[in-house]
């Protein structure tokens, strides 16, 4: 070597740091990342949400309902609350405990714009103000009736105000 030339020494700090090539390791936690996805979706699909069934319950035909009427009324969120009133007899040979009712909104349309399945709320009192039980606390005899009331806390805004469909989709009795 000639005189006033170094050359680099193995361990010398002072040589030139050689560059890390990153793309092979990115691309390889790239195709990892893929493939976990991938196995996720295939093998890890979520299941819709239920909907409630459409089927009515074989008791529904002893518990007529009638004078369904609407109505709304602000709450002190400064929301909406729909209301859907009606009565319910039970002209079957059953006492009832429990009624879980389908309510169907429809657009203008008449297309489905809402589905909602909700337990039935017998009317307890009425003043002052419309008290609400279940009918676990106040069982429907044979040949009983009583006025309900169902509270939605959001319709659906393509709901074309209409009074929506009521079908008993559950009845609980002994």
């Amino acid at each position: 070597m000639p005189s006033g030339i170094e050359s680099p020494q193995p361990f010398d700090e002072s040589a030139p740091q050689q560059e890390r090539n990153w793309i092979p390791l990115a691309i390889s936690v790239a195709v990892a990342l893929v493939a976990v996805a991938a196995v996720l979706l295939l093998t890890g699909r979520a299941k819709p949400p239920a909907q409630p069934s459409d089927a009515l319950d074989p008791y529904a035909a002893n518990l007529p309902l009638a004078n369904l009427a609407m109505s709304e009324s602000s709450n002190l969120a400064g929301g909406k609350v729909t209301y859907l009133d009606g009565h319910i007899a039970n002209i079957g040979n059953r006492t009832v405990t429990a009624v879980t009712v389908l309510v169907v909104f429809r657009d203008y349309a008449k297309k489905v714009a809402q589905r909602q399945s909700a337990p039935l709320m017998l009317v307890r009192m009425r003043e002052p103000y419309i008290d609400t039980e279940t009918v676990a606390a106040a069982p429907l005899k044979p040949g009983a009736d009583a006025d309900f009331r169902l509270n939605f806390d959001s319709v659906s805004p393509d709901w074309s105000g209409e009074i929506p469909e009521v079908r008993i989709v559950h009845v609980d009795s002994k």
